[in-house]
């Protein structure tokens, strides 16, 4: 048997690590989605959820409540124009500003998913992780945290000060 090279390496793989857990994650996710017949992509569920719960939004606040960069966003954005599940319109109080929000389509779908999806796929996720010693999700975010406040390349920089 090939070792698993990217396991093996540790924290040098642990960037390839996690997409390849998420990537993992998120086909498994759309297999339930499938089974429940929603014909959504799994990464645009975010989306969704994010105009569900703070309303309209930008396409730029909506990159940073997903935590990805605008122009993923503004594609994601458009794919799901085009399925009918978001409408775009110019902001009442700025006209620069234009506004995602959910059509009725995407909110029925929204709340479909929280009756039918998001629980089976929380379930499953929160089943996986019940043996952990460690709460992971905290982990995850103590990473996310520690990356904002300081990139890895200023980490690996031997010449810059370090926080005592």
């Amino acid at each position: 048997m090939v070792e698993d090279i990217v396991k093996s390496l540790g924290f040098l793989c642990l960037g390839s690590r996690l997409r390849r857990i998420g990537e993992r994650l998120q086909a498994d996710t759309q297999q339930i989605m499938e089974e429940l017949g929603v014909s959504l992509q799994a990464a645009q569920y975010p989306f969704l959820a994010a105009l569900d719960r703070a309303g309209p939004l930008t396409v730029g606040e909506l990159a940073q409540a997903v935590g990805i960069a605008q122009p993923g966003a503004t594609r994601t954005v458009s794919q799901l124009l085009e399925m009918d599940y978001v409408d775009i319109r110019t902001s009442p109080e700025d006209q620069r500003r234009r506004l995602v929000s959910l059509t009725s389509k995407g909110q029925e779908l929204v709340d479909y998913s929280r009756q039918s999806v998001w629980p089976r796929v929380e379930q499953a996720v929160a089943e996986l992780c019940d043996d952990f010693s460690g709460p992971i999700l905290q982990h995850l975010a103590n990473i996310e945290d520690g990356l904002a406040a300081m990139p890895l390349a200023k980490r690996a920089n031997p010449n810059k000060e370090r926080k005592s």
